[in-house]
C-alpha cells in the first residue's frame, strides 16, 4: 500500500471517529433516546420547555393525550420524520440561543397539530366546518389554550383574533 493512500485512509479513520464520538456524546449529554418515547417529560428535557409541559400538566387533555398525539401525525414514518425534523430545528436554536421567549408553533407543526385534533375529533370537526364551507377554521383559532393551558402566550382559552403562526425558517 502507497503511504500516501495510508495516510489519506488514516485521515479518514480519525475523521470518521471525531464526527461518531461528538455524534455519540451529543445523543447521549442531550438525551435522545427520550425523544424516541411518548414521555411528555422529554419534551422538557430543554428548559424552553418546561412552561409547554407544566401548561400540559393543567389541561383538559393530560389524561387523554400526550405531545405526540397532537404534535406528530399518528403514522410511524410521518411521527419519526416530523420528531427528527423538530429535533434539529430546535437544537440548532436552542445550541445557537436564537429562539423567542415565548415560544411559538410554526406554521408546518400548527398543520400537524390541525390534523390530530381533526383525527380525534372527527365528527365535532366536520359539524363545525358545515358552516364554514370550503374554508373551515383551524381548532387552533378558538381553542388555542386547550392542550396548554397556562403556557404562555396561551394563557386564555377564550376565542380571540386568528391564530397565525410564524413563519417556517
Amino acid at each position: 500500500m502507497k503511504s500516501s493512500t495510508r495516510l489519506g485512509a488514516g485521515v479518514l479513520a480519525v475523521a470518521v471517529g471525531l464526527a461518531a464520538g461528538t455524534g455519540g456524546f451529543t445523543f447521549v449529554y442531550g438525551q435522545g433516546a427520550s425523544y424516541l418515547t411518548n414521555d411528555p417529560a422529554a419534551c422538557a428535557n430543554c428548559h424552553v420547555m418546561q412552561d409547554q409541559l407544566d401548561g400540559w400538566l393543567q389541561s383538559s387533555h393530560r389524561n387523554v393525550a400526550a405531545c405526540n398525539d397532537c404534535h406528530a401525525p399518528h403514522d410511524l414514518v410521518g411521527k419519526y420524520w416530523t420528531k427528527a425534523r423538530n429535533g434539529w430545528a430546535h437544537s440548532v436554536a436552542f445550541t445557537t440561543g436564537n429562539y423567542p421567549e415565548h415560544l411559538r408553533i410554526k406554521a408546518f407543526n400548527l398543520r400537524v397539530t390541525e390534523a390530530a385534533c381533526r383525527d380525534c375529533h372527527e365528527a365535532v370537526a366536520a359539524a363545525v366546518d358545515g358552516p364554514h364551507g370550503d374554508e373551515p377554521g383551524t381548532c387552533v383559532n378558538c381553542h388555542r389554550g386547550v392542550g396548554h393551558r397556562s403556557a404562555p402566550p396561551y394563557s386564555s382559552p377564550a376565542p380571540r383574533a386568528p391564530f397565525t403562526p410564524d413563519r417556517e425558517p
